[in-house]
């Protein structure tokens, strides 16, 4: 158990807060390029979310932001530390990788600040990380029990081998994965996401996070992936992972998922790629809860992107609770509207103010950014309880964490 920080700690960290606002993400950039000279610590991180234009140091300098200035009300970042735990559990953090985490901030800190930052102000962040620090390990310790103690868990890195390739549209191939060692798998919980570690020939171990794209069945899994221009893993998979190929897989992780017992209706919205979790959403759905009211809404482009749509359709043909709106952006001619679509267009604000929200319902959300800036924004601001706004997307969740 962490010992309070102290009020001298806390008015040290809250006065550093103005800097952290003009030069936090240079630190944070200074402290991925100290970390990452060792590459066991640079091979822990996806390293697709970093660079000049990575998304990861802007969410985690937003993150450090929102430590400083909510320093004395740490209650109010519950859910951002829910969150780190999952994706360190997912890129497999242990408590002995901190102390590299530790010395690579303070050395930017007293990098970037120069003189301004005094020993004092360096042992109050100190205090302040390891403060977090020990909150983190501590949860992620419970987790990674909790994965390693359960029916068809593991700890670690688990092979799997591809047991089935499956093209679901021009740009995304789904992926059913077995276990080499013929044991069950653990029932992951519908929305989470598995984490794989790839080696590439030319290139050092990527890790990369994939949304499950099936519900729990105890022997396999399914992920469904875009292919991505510049996508290193993405476009690996869709080349070379054929049947046959052994993948090492983490356990399932992630905050988002659907509730155990839903208690009010249900609200799916996905955008593009987004719909993989969804799709594990609406299987669980239609085989435990096919009485549970539910509305689910995604867009894509047309239907050359259009991944699972008949297998969508097929589990809501005879639940008459189900409902489901498929936008297509710019439909083909050959795309046949109240056939292979129900509206031409984007999802809009309208649309979801007239169709879903006359009642309560909880709301899970996934696509890219700009999808999710809109609905959890019109969400938010028509009322909907934050604890009725779940969401998830591929990557630092930086924008809206802002937000």
């Amino acid at each position: 158990m962490s010992q309070p920080l102290s009020e001298q700690t806390i008015a040290l960290v809250k006065a550093t807060v103005p800097a952290l606002e003009a030069h936090g993400l240079e630190i944070v950039r200074v402290m991925y390029a100290r970390m990452f000279e060792n590459p066991m610590i640079r091979d822990l991180f996806n390293q697709s979310h970093h660079g000049e234009t990575g998304s990861q140091p802007k969410a985690l300098a937003t993150a450090i932001l929102a430590y400083g200035r909510n320093i004395d009300n740490l209650g109010a970042l519950a859910p951002a530390v829910e969150r780190i735990a999952q994706k360190h559990v997912g890129l497999q953090i242990l408590p002995e990788h901190y102390s590299y985490v530790a010395e690579a901030l303070l050395g930017a800190i007293k990098e970037v600040l120069g003189e301004a930052a005094t020993p004092q102000i360096l042992g109050a962040w100190g205090e302040a990380y390891w403060f977090l620090a020990n909150i983190l390990i501590a949860r992620e310790d419970h987790i990674y029990h909790d994965l390693a103690s359960a029916e068809g868990g593991w700890s670690g890195w688990r092979t799997f081998v591809v047991d089935e390739v499956r093209p679901e549209s021009a740009i995304i191939t789904s992926f059913v994965l077995r276990p080499t060692d013929g044991r069950p798998v653990i029932a992951h919980k519908p929305g989470q996401y598995l984490t794989f570690w790839l080696e590439i020939p030319g290139h050092p171990p990527l890790k990369r996070n994939y949304s499950i794209s099936a519900a729990p069945n105890g022997t396999t899994y399914r992920i469904s992936v875009k292919r991505e221009p510049q996508g290193i893993a993405s476009n690996w998979l869709h080349d070379h992972a054929a049947p046959g190929t052994v993948l090492k897989v983490a356990p399932p992780a992630g905050e988002f998922f659907l509730a155990d017992r839903p208690e009010r209706p249900v609200v799916l919205l996905s955008g593009g790629v987004g719909l993989t979790p969804m799709v594990a959403m609406l299987e669980t759905i239609a085989q435990r809860h096919p009485d549970l009211p539910v509305h689910y809404a995604h867009g894509t482009l047309n239907g050359s992107t259009h991944a699972m749509g008949d297998h969508v359709r097929s589990l809501v043909a005879d639940r008459p609770n189900i409902r489901i709106t498929t936008f297509y952006q710019q439909p083909r001619t050959e795309d046949v509207a109240e056939r292979d679509f129900d509206e031409a267009g984007l999802i809009d604000e309208e649309w979801l103010r007239q169709e879903t929200m006359g009642a309560e319902a909880d709301y899970y959300l996934c696509g890219p950014r700009p999808f999710l800036r809109t609905f959890v924004s019109t969400l938010s601001l028509a009322g909907v309880p934050s604890d009725r706004i779940h969401y998830e997307f591929f990557g630092p969740a930086d924008e809206l964490l802002a937000a």
